[in-house]
């Protein structure tokens, strides 16, 4: 696996995809700069080594040139963040940008216009990848996010730099905690898959039972293994249509000697709403009118024992509806619960939207080991797929 170790930069002009599709207010300014932090230790390593830097990335789904879009909106944010001007340019091919890139001086950083201004970005277009690939000498994906996909700056461009082509450092963090989980992770191996459904997580059930000691299931998808074991469960959310796939879950985990813990207890309400009437019943037994919208106290404890007895720890979704104050508790203590883990040796690696949104939300970001910036990429990685963009790298 090439990283950036493997080269020299100096006089270099490196060409990095980077992922700064990051969320804007109404005028324009950045609200979460996480993906633009993430992709520093990578641009400062080639300024240090005496290259320059020449960035591309998306944003947004524009059709065609739309001027919100615009990746000149970022140049201030990102210029405060990497602490060197951005000198930025209104096309991402053509003479335009070629002369820019040819200009760039050692220690300096040039900004591309958005790639999918060019609908041959997400078509993966040859030409269009040989276009991009004449503004550097060697290039680098450092965008995890979009690895997943076989767009043009991502993968397509790949070919045009045999033997000049590597990981940046945040993508090689990625592949090298999805590896920890996957691959080298000391045991036990706990994943604990939480959020509403189950169809939304099946494959990567299915792909983790081989490697994992202990599997908790969580969130609303509780739900549809507690009625297919013929539970009673209310008013709470259930795919009727995936309780047969549950049971052979059940089944597949048993054969293979993996311990699943599901939610004993559940702190039910009479309305999906955080001022509803709650109160605290067993999983099986929940009554009409009510459903289950956080794990319950008992729940916890026991979670709470899983997670310390075990040395991997994936994290992918919240235990309720953590979004609302009063059902939070259990995604909060299942937080505590990892990061004790951690500090006490544990790996944990946390990916997936909503949890990476409950770990920002409660605090918990610099408790656990590695906190995944790619949602789509990293559960296709879970699911056991080979990534498009991590692919391009490794071949000659």
């Amino acid at each position: 696996m090439k990283t950036l170790n493997d080269f020299d930069f100096k006089d270099k002009k490196a060409l990095i995809r980077v992922d700064f599709n990051v969320p804007l207010d109404g005028n324009y300014n950045v609200t979460d700069a996480t993906r633009i932090e993430a992709a520093k230790p990578t641009i400062i390593k080639i300024l240090e080594d005496g290259g320059s830097c020449i960035l591309m990335s998306h944003l947004g789904r524009p059709k065609g040139v739309q001027k919100e879009f615009s990746l000149k909106h970022i140049v201030d944010t990102v210029e405060k963040i990497i602490g060197v001007e951005i000198k930025f340019v209104s096309n991402c091919i053509g003479s335009i940008a070629e002369n820019a890139a040819r200009d760039l001086n050692p220690g300096e950083i040039l900004l591309l216009e958005n790639l999918r201004f060019h609908e041959e970005e997400e078509s993966g277009d040859k030409d269009f990848a040989e276009k991009l690939s004449r503004l550097g000498d060697i290039y680098v994906n450092d965008a995890f996010g979009t690895a997943h996909r076989a767009h043009a700056s991502t993968t397509i461009i790949a070919q045009f730099f045999p033997n000049k082509k590597c990981f940046g450092k945040l993508l090689a963090q990625e592949i090298e905690s999805i590896n920890k989980v996957m691959k080298t992770g000391e045991k036990p191996v706990l994943a604990v898959l939480g959020g509403a459904k189950v169809s939304s997580k099946i494959t990567i059930i299915e792909n983790i039972l081989d490697k994992v000691d202990h599997l908790i299931i969580g969130g609303g998808m509780t739900f549809t293994f507690v009625k297919a074991q013929g539970g009673k469960i209310g008013d709470s959310i259930c795919e009727d249509d995936k309780m047969d796939l549950a049971l052979d879950i059940l089944k597949q985990a048993k054969e293979k000697n993996v311990e699943v813990h599901i939610p004993v207890d559940v702190i039910a309400a009479d309305a999906f709403d955080n001022n509803a009437n709650t109160q605290i019943v067993d999983v099986f037994h929940i009554p009409d009118g009510w459903q289950g919208l956080d794990a319950g106290p008992q729940s916890i404890k026991n979670f709470h024992d899983v997670v310390m007895q075990c040395k991997t720890i994936l994290w992918n979704g919240p235990l309720g509806v953590f979004e609302m104050e009063n059902f939070a508790n259990g995604t909060i203590e299942l937080g505590n619960s990892i990061a004790e883990s951690t500090k006490n040796g544990a790996f944990s690696l946390v990916g997936g939207g909503d949890s990476v949104a409950a770990v920002k939300q409660f605090g918990f970001e610099n408790k656990v080991s590695y906190v995944s910036t790619g949602g789509g990429a990293m559960l296709e990685s879970l699911e056991g797929k080979t990534l498009p963009g991590i692919a391009a790298i490794l071949e000659d």
